[in-house]
């Protein structure tokens, strides 16, 4: 697929990069946008050279403004609308199940809906210009289709700050609070994040598509539900061979070889 809002490549390392490139309305989550996004994820999952993704943007200043508001105003059937924002909720279901580890390169501003983005993906590292936000209030707007994802990374009260108030925080702040990993200075964001992404891709793609998965599927289970799952998930992972080869290799002191079965 040819895309014209993002820009995705896949380098020797494993690492696929996908950057948001939409300069023009500092990269809006307009439904062609989320739409391409969507399907480079897609990419990225069933590649199976690729073992971790890092989501940037192109822009030097903003990674996201957030959701199109020109879409929200225009003259268009509100059914056609509430279909249209089902592009989010499919692409935070296939980041969460992707099996694969995600990085989100905060280069800029990280705001709105482009928060939810961010959020759904497994690590965040900032740049310490970024600021981090969910301005909607001030629009009369809600930021409904991120509050799930907000309230699982941010602390309850915290959360009701960030909503109600529609204020920004710094890239330590989101440290602070949860959102973020890591923030380092700009000129060194492309480092920090590739000393991640190296790191990630060097596990075993097995044993991380099955942690991933369990991840992602243990969240809202029951703390009982979630033993027993987890459980299973131990067994199924202790008959793979990158599970033996990693506690041989760690008796003999040397490298694991994995073979991704």
């Amino acid at each position: 697929m040819a895309y014209e809002k993002i820009r995705y490549g896949a380098g020797d390392g494993g690492i696929a990069t996908i950057a948001l490139d939409d300069p023009d309305t500092r990269n809006a989550l307009s439904n062609d946008l989320l739409g391409e996004l969507t399907d480079a994820f897609e990419q990225a999952g069933s590649d199976e050279s690729v073992r971790c993704v890092v989501l940037t943007s192109t822009h030097d200043k903003v990674f996201s403004s957030g959701g199109n508001v020109a879409q929200f105003a225009a003259d268009t059937p509100l059914i056609h609308r509430h279909f249209a924002t089902e592009r989010f909720v499919r692409l935070f279901g296939v980041i969460g199940g992707l099996g694969k580890p995600t990085i989100c390169a905060a280069n800029g501003h990280v705001l709105a809906g482009a928060l939810g983005i961010a959020l759904a993906c497994d690590l965040v590292v900032a740049a310490d210009t970024a600021e981090f936000g969910t301005p909607e209030i001030n629009l009369g707007l809600f930021p409904f289709m991120i509050m799930a994802l907000i309230y699982r990374n941010v602390p309850r009260k915290r959360a009701n700050q960030m909503l109600l108030l529609g204020e920004r925080m710094s890239a330590e702040e989101a440290r602070e609070v949860g959102i973020v990993n890591k923030v380092v200075p700009a000129a060194e964001l492309d480092g920090a994040v590739e000393e991640w992404a190296a790191k990630l891709a060097s596990k075993s793609p097995v044993v991380m598509r099955l942690g991933k998965d369990a991840m992602f599927r243990q969240q809202d289970m029951s703390l009982q539900d979630a033993l027993e799952f987890l459980q299973s998930q131990l067994s199924i992972e202790l008959s793979t061979e990158d599970a033996v080869e990693g506690v041989k290799a760690f008796f003999e002191k040397r490298d694991p070889q994995w073979t991704g079965r």
